[in-house]
This record gives structure tokens, sequence and C-alpha cells, in this order.
């Protein structure tokens, strides 16, 4: 039982590159049941060093009461912690179990100080075999407390007795941190929701953002397996808590009215934003198996709970650049971040079927594309859509029908000058591709950069930035799941259209066996 399309896009890439013929659905590959993986490549084992305990993070100096600084630091004390899924994880000889690593941040970087599983640390559940805990990971504030909370999706878990040869109804765990580290935990479920479990992967995506602008992070969990083609629970809402009464948002919620297929994978990719600088996120969410007669073309709706108020973009939307065709992957990855320096988040939208070259073929990988709309006073807008691939002039690198370009995508401030830049994974060349933000008009393509990491790893499949030694420019994690590789991308600060890491500049930050898909899902 496998993690599925989510934010990151990785398991779509992995499922791909280690069997090329399991089919789609709806032009996306299926959870691992429905295929096999060869020996060779789940048996690969790296040395490492001995695993850390499955505790929680030990008590550290930090101040005695959470205070703010770094966007995601779970223990209160100024740096930016990480939290990085490893899904396949075994755990008390349960196979593909998962294991979420905790890494706090420090003047010398990220400090490994903790592996979580369910039913120790203070995690509520037992490990299963096939849960994959870790599915999908977010980072907010959800109590106000100064300090981050972690929410964990377990996408596989079962409700009563697992079934094999189904997708598992799903659960998500929130984790609370305190001068201390990460403690107290709630576990949620569709029955918040006032719902039965399905087959609904509650758990498949998540994130976190402000959507009422009442100070405190909402929690959005995506479950794209729910009756009726995919929906999104928003947790937190108006004062509630975040571990109590959830709002469903589907394509037939009123004030939304999108026709919905069964195959749409709607909450399969989330990314929260504030848009139209009106002090309040919306919410990105992603229907990569979207489209008909286009099955598999993909859109992104974007929405405001507290407004209840929708859009809805395709590549085939008004002054959108591209088209919509099978199997594009259109919302299969999202990112928001404010590339332009205005105040307002802008959108990067993941294509990583998009054909840009001869090679294309439909039921292929894929190039790949990341498409890109700006925000406005009016939300996002097409007038300033941008489509990025590898046959742009000057970008580095050259579009191969594998590529995946798109797959997973990050924005943070890289360079330290107040403006975010565009990080673009391409698994399927084991690279990363760096787009620079400016003030002058958003990204561009000077100095852009593509560093890539060895072979066949998927170097690229996942990323993750934070503040982990407090600088200014924020620093990037990419993660090679098929290696079970980390590395680590040091920022600088250097103003203007420079992208604030490099090809050189990394170190290995952690290394597990292949099998374990580490680095399948970062936060933040």
């Amino acid at each position: 039982m496998a993690p599925s399309s989510g934010v990151t896009g990785v398991f779509r890439f992995l499922t791909r590159a280690c069997h090329p013929t399991v089919g789609r659905v709806s032009g996306f590959p299926g959870t691992i049941r429905t295929m096999s993986i060869p020996r060779a490549f789940l048996a690969a084992a790296l040395s490492l060093a001995a695993p850390l305990p499955l505790v929680p993070p030990p008590a550290h100096a930090s101040a005695a009461a959470c205070r703010t600084g770094a966007a995601a630091d779970f223990n209160g004390d100024g740096f930016g912690d990480l939290a990085v899924a490893a899904p396949y994880d075994t755990v008390d000889g349960r196979a593909r179990a998962g294991t979420v690593a905790v890494f706090h941040g420090s003047p010398d970087g990220l400090v490994e100080v903790a592996a979580l599983a369910q039913g120790s640390g203070g995690v509520p559940g037992e490990p299963e075999v096939g849960d994959s805990f870790g599915s999908a990971l977010a980072v907010g504030d959800f109590d106000r407390d100064g300090c981050a909370d972690l929410a964990i999706g377990v996408s596989e878990e079962f409700s009563g007795r697992a079934r094999h040869d189904r997708d598992g109804h799903g659960v998500v765990h929130v984790l609370y941190g305190s001068p201390h580290g990460l403690g107290r935990a709630r576990t949620l479920d569709v029955r918040d929701l006032g719902r039965r479990p399905g087959t609904d992967r509650f758990g498949a995506a998540l994130a976190a953002g402000d959507l009422d602008g009442d100070g405190d992070d909402e929690l959005a969990v995506g479950a794209p397996g729910l009756a009726g083609g995919g929906g999104v629970a928003v947790f937190g809402l108006s004062g509630r808590r975040v571990d109590g009464t959830g709002m469903l948002i589907t394509k037939r919620t009123r004030w939304v009215r999108r026709k919905a297929l069964q195959t749409d994978q709607f909450g399969a990719a989330l990314a929260a934003g504030d848009f139209d600088g009106d002090g309040r996120d919306e919410l990105a969410i992603g229907a990569p198996g979207e489209g008909e007669p286009r099955f598999g073309a993909g859109g992104v709706t974007v929405v405001s709970p507290a407004a209840r108020r929708a859009a809805h973009f395709t590549q085939d939307t008004p002054g959108m650049r591209g088209r919509s065709e099978r199997w594009d992957g259109y919302g299969a990855a999202l990112a928001a971040g404010d590339f332009d320096g205005d105040g307002r988040d802008d959108l990067a939208i993941g294509v990583p079927g998009e054909g840009v070259t001869p090679l294309q073929r439909g039921m292929d990988y894929g190039d790949g594309a990341v498409s890109v709309l700006y925000g406005s006073r009016r939300g996002l807008t097409t007038a300033r859509d941008e489509l990025w691939t590898q046959e742009v002039g000057s970008i580095k690198g050259r579009a191969r029908y594998y590529d995946r370009f798109g797959s997973a995508l990050a924005a943070a401030d890289l360079n330290g000058d107040g403006d975010d830049e565009l990080v673009i994974g391409v698994p399927g060349e084991s690279a990363v591709q760096v787009l620079a933000g400016t003030r002058s008009g958003g990204l561009t393509r000077d100095h852009n950069v593509l560093i890539t990491g060895p072979r066949h790893s998927g170097f690229g499949a996942a990323l993750a930035t934070g503040e982990f030694t407090g600088d200014r420019a924020h620093d990037l994690v990419v993660a090679a799941p098929n290696a079970g590789r980390l590395t680590l991308l040091a920022g600088s600060v250097r103003e203007g259209s420079h992208p604030g890491v490099g090809r050189g500049r990394g170190r290995l930050l952690a290394r597990r066996p292949a099998a374990t898909l580490l680095g399948y899902a970062m936060a933040p």
C-alpha cells in the first residue's frame, strides 16, 4: 500500500522509473500494490549510521516559551526545523509501516534528533504493514503558540481490518510543537467530517496556511480517493480547533460547482498562499487526473474557504500558455511563493506529463513543464502567465521524454534579497533547476542553475526549504528516494537575479536503504 500523487509528485516518478509498463488511471500510475517493483531495486542497501531510536525529540536549551522567528520551528529556538518521511521503512518487522525523521536547525545546520512512528514517541496508533506513515507532511502553527506543529499523513491506514487489494482509508496525526520539541498528538480522519471511512486516501496531501486571517494556521487534508473524484478537508476555520470538526470541499461544493469525475484526483496536491494580498491565504487544489475528453490533462482550483469563492485553471483557460492534452497532469505539484516581491504570493504549477519534444508519446513519462500564475489584487490571473520548460532559451539542461520536469516544486528566498526563487524537481534527469526571482518582473532565466545528483537516484523527486541556520538566505534540501539520500544545499546572500544555491555546494544530510523511500515527503 503506497503513497500516491501528492504535493511533490514523487510516486509518479518512482513507479514509472521502476516499472515503465505500469498502467495509469486517468493518466497516472496506480499505487504500488497494482504493480511489482524489481527486487534489485527494493533490495538495494546503502551503508548508514545506526538509526535513531523511535522517540520524541529531547528537551533543548531553548526559550522558556515559543518565540516567533523561523516559520517551521518545532522547539521555538529561532531556527527552522525539518521533517522527512520514509513511508516504506520497516517498523517492528512490519514492512512499509513508515517513519518520519525530525531534524532541528542550529547555527551549524540540521541535526537529526528523532525518528517518529505510529505507536511510539507519543504518536497514536500502531505500525502495520503498508500503512505508509509519512505519505504527506505539512508544518503550521495551529494553536498560535509560536512553535510550529507537524501534520503527518498516513494515507494507507485502514479503520478496522486492512484490505491489501484496496487503497487505504487514511488518517492524519497532528503533533504539537513546544519548547521541548514535538509533543502531544491528535488524530484526524473522515469521521471528523461526518463521513464513514472509504478508500479515500485521506492524508495523501497536506498544506497549512491562515485561510481565515485569524492569526493561526488551518490544516488542509487531501483525500483524492474520496467517492466522486476526491475532496479536501479543512480544519481549524473560524476559531475551531484544528483537531475538531472540519469542512469538506469537493468539486460539487455549492460555491465551487465543477463537473466531477471519479478519476479526477481532486486534492492530490495542495498549496496555500495569499494570492490577492488581503491577509488571508487561499488554497490551491490540484486535480491531475481531471479532464474529459482529454483524460489526465489536469486542473487546479483555487478556493477561499472563508469567502466561499473559487477560481479554476487549466491549460485551456483564456490567456494561458500551452494547451490541455491527455496525461499532462497539470496540477500534479504546486508551490506558492512571492517571485516578484510585490507582497502577494504567486503560484507554480507542475505539468510533469507535458510533451515538448518530438519523442514524447502520450503514455510516456513526460518531458515536463511548469506553469506560473502571478498574484494581483484580484488574485491569480493569466495576465503574466509563464510556461517554463528545458526548451526555453538559455535554460540549462535538455528536455527528454523521461525527465518529468515539474514533478516537485518549492519556493523560498534562497539568496536573501526578499523575493522567492523557484526550485523545480527533474527526477528523471536526477536534477533540480533553480530560477531566480526578481523585483523587476518575477522569475528570470538569468543565472539559472541545473544541479544534478547521482544517476538514476530520483534526485529532485522531493524538495524542502527552510531557515535551518537562521541566515537571511534559506537553504534547500533535495531528496533522492531511489538512493535513500538527502542533500543539503546552503543558500547564500546575493541580491538580484542569482539563485542562491549552486553546483558543488551540497553535502550529504542523511542516508538510508533505498527501499525505505527516504525523502518521499518533506516539510517545510
